[in-house]
């Protein structure tokens, strides 16, 4: 596998979410994910549908075929991102806390001091708000960076 480095990793049931960084003068985000995908998906076992379509291609039915890449572009968009991927598991409603969820790095950077153990803690106080329109706000999510 060729090198990266992992800030924050989150993996739900049916997709993940990652921020890594790539050595400098490299940018095959592509290999790298499909390596990923694909070392993953081995190491489970094969108990999910799979359509004639994924089959014929020799594909498994965990993962979308597509990715989303998209370059930091500062401290606060770095935050933001990490933010995203750790309370992915509480916006899915997959547990109340995010300190719930153990696929996950939040667990580490808690150990590092990076976020609290209880961040974005509890759907009984009101962390998460679904508007009219689906967006999603946090309201007792303190920001990374602000509790420091």
């Amino acid at each position: 596998m060729p090198p990266f480095t992992i800030h924050g990793w989150v993996v739900l049931p049916d997709h993940m979410h990652c921020v890594i960084t790539l050595p400098p003068e490299d940018a095959d985000f592509a290999t790298r994910w499909r390596l990923i995908k694909t070392g993953f998906s081995k190491a489970l076992p094969k108990v999910e549908h799979v359509s004639p379509v994924r089959r014929h291609r020799g594909e498994r039915g965990i993962w979308q075929r597509r990715y989303w890449e998209h370059l930091i572009r500062d401290e606060a968009d770095y935050r933001a991102h990490m933010d995203y991927v750790h309370v992915n598991p509480l916006k899915h409603g997959l547990v109340e806390r995010v300190a719930d969820w153990p696929y996950s790095t939040f667990h580490r950077l808690v150990d590092r001091g990076v976020y609290p153990s209880q961040w974005c803690g509890g759907m009984k106080t009101g962390s998460i708000i679904v508007t009219e329109h689906g967006a999603m706000r946090f309201g007792y999510c303190i920001p990374r960076g602000e509790y420091r």
